[in-house]
């Protein structure tokens, strides 16, 4: 019968690499939301406010491209994950 070895660097490198990676620009993002809901809240009389949701997302996904150096539609996918969530934390503080 075949003796099996197993090797540790591969299986500590497979799990380091099946890690999820957190998209350029994502946290950035989110701040800049955060100070821009102030002004245009996401969330109006307990409905999501769509339109200031995708402008706010417009706006975060040109300065991830300007500081990130990524494609318009990496910027627009980080910035919209960003944008709805800060949109379902202010939906889930205005239920309480």
């Amino acid at each position: 019968m075949p003796h099996r070895t197993v090797s540790w660097n591969r299986i500590s490198r497979s799990l380091h690499d099946s890690k999820p990676k957190i998209p350029a620009g994502l946290m950035g993002a989110r701040v800049l939301i955060e100070i821009g809901a102030r002004t245009r809240p996401l969330v109006v009389a307990g409905r999501y406010d769509r339109a200031a949701i995708m402008a706010a997302a417009c706006k975060a996904a040109a300065g991830i491209m300007e500081r990130c150096g990524v494609s318009r539609a990496e910027a627009m996918s980080s910035a919209l994950k960003a944008t709805w969530q800060v949109a379902k934390a202010a939906h889930r503080a205005a239920a309480h």
